[in-house]
């Protein structure tokens, strides 16, 4: 394939993911009833229709006068919507509905930042694509690859955001029926000490990282023995009919101090107590599905692998499980180099809730180790920093380097609403410990 037709490609490839990461983030506002934009379903984050302008404005506010020459035509609202809020402990927001815009103000904004910046990406020359302008350190390909996963990162956030909005407040979608699986056998697999790259290189055929990617280098992980699947439903209700909640032993102090302040008694999706409980779906409410995934915060999982004599995985041996060969060699991906699909992981969009562990038994790692990438984000014992060599985007300085504070914790894998491009090894997430509602679980380790 000669050069310039490679290039064309690229860029067709570009706008097209761009136009999907829409339709994916469209289809989540889609289910939220007319009148319960408004709403604010997690007390830590904005109201709905918040997210509704935030994406446009990202957009705008990164291309427009960087890559694009376009001039704003609504400045409050480029201002109003430009960033997000972090989850924190205390200072929640207290704006009413009646401090944002009229619904339809916010959708006419976003129509003509769409047609504005698609009109101004199909007047880009092929040097503008892939050449940085003067003085800057970035081309416009970084740039589309930025607002591409930034939307797609929002169409997962905005997934469990409405995973906590009342029932009767969604147009119920019709879920894929439920996978057959057989009962699994829980145990743990030993992994042999050996190597785990962490990071990404600065090389062409690594067309994009988030700042927190750099640098690639490598680091020794002594042997160690790792659950094979992530803890379920089951497994945590042990723990909490074991009195694991009122336990201060199994609780670091700022967690037990959480967990008291804001009694918190089991994970935030579960309903109910004692023998009688039920787990919120996104468009319904089940008996609690005993062999999904349990999704819990950082500090509910530290306690709980505590209680079982156990810990967390770090990062790094995290990634020998999931990435490692009884060899030198390292994988791409878990189950190998094939690009991810169905068979290998409930992830990219196929289900609105979790699976059965051990649903996919194509996605084990070289060592049998299952579901690492899909099913939920895995909590890790390691703060998020970084890496030796980082340098913060400077078109988006405080992307990573704002969070870390030795507050946030490292995420590794995916869960059921990430995004295929950002499966890839290198790709970091990250928390604080007291947050309850993403779609995060854990696995054990014991040295």
């Amino acid at each position: 394939m000669a050069i310039a037709e490679r290039e064309v490609n690229v860029r067709r490839h570009l706008r097209e993911r761009l136009s999907e990461a829409r339709v994916r983030v469209d289809e989540i506002f889609n289910i939220v009833k007319p009148g319960s934009l408004y709403e604010r379903p997690i007390p830590e984050r904005h109201r709905i229709i918040f997210y509704l302008g935030h994406l446009e404005a990202f957009d705008w506010n990164l291309l427009r006068g960087r890559i694009l020459d376009l001039k704003t035509f609504d400045p409050a609202l480029d201002q109003l919507f430009a960033f997000g809020i972090d989850p924190v402990d205390g200072g929640l927001p207290s704006d009413q509905p009646a401090d944002w815009p009229a619904e339809t103000e916010v959708r006419r904004y976003v129509q003509q930042v769409r047609e504005r910046v698609d009109a101004g990406l199909a007047e880009l020359s092929p040097a503008d694509w892939e050449s940085a302008p003067v003085g800057a350190d970035f081309s416009a390909s970084m740039l589309l690859n930025v607002a591409i996963e930034h939307r797609f990162m929002h169409a997962e956030t905005l997934a469990y955001m409405l995973h906590q909005l009342p029932l009767d407040h969604k147009v119920v979608r019709q879920p894929k029926p439920a996978l057959v699986v057989p009962r699994v056998e829980f145990e743990m697999i030993d992994i042999p000490a050996g190597l785990a790259t962490l990071g990404l290189a600065r090389k062409p055929e690594n067309t994009f990282g988030w700042d927190n990617e750099y640098e690639e280098h490598k680091v020794d992980v002594p042997t160690f023995a790792i659950d094979k699947y992530k803890v379920t439903n089951g497994q945590y209700l042990d723990f909490v009919v074991a009195g694991g909640y009122e336990n201060r032993e199994f609780w670091a102090d700022a967690d037990w101090g959480w967990r008291a302040a804001q009694d918190v008694r089991h994970p935030a999706f579960w309903r109910g107590s004692g023998d009688r409980w039920h787990c919120r779906t996104m468009f319904d409410e089940i008996p609690l599905p005993l062999d999904w995934p349990v999704y819990v915060s950082q500090a509910e999982a530290s306690a709980y692998a505590r209680w079982a004599g156990k810990s967390l995985p770090n990062e790094a041996q995290w990634h020998r499980a999931a990435y490692g060969t009884p060899g030198d060699q390292e994988r791409p991906y878990p189950w190998g180099a094939a690009i991810p699909s169905a068979r290998k992981g409930n992830f990219d969009f196929q289900h609105w809730d979790p699976t059965s562990v051990g649903a996919f038994p194509d996605g084990q790692s070289a060592f049998g180790v299952a579901d690492l990438l899909g099913n939920g984000w895995e909590w890790t014992a390691s703060p998020f920093q970084p890496f030796a060599g980082f340098q913060p985007f400077s078109f988006y300085p405080g992307y990573s380097a704002n969070f870390f504070d030795g507050k946030h914790y490292v995420m590794k894998g995916a869960s059921p609403r990430t995004a295929a491009c950002m499966l890839r090894r290198s790709f970091r997430n990250w928390f604080q410990p007291h947050y309850q509602y993403v779609y995060a679980g854990f696995r054990c380790i014991s040295n």
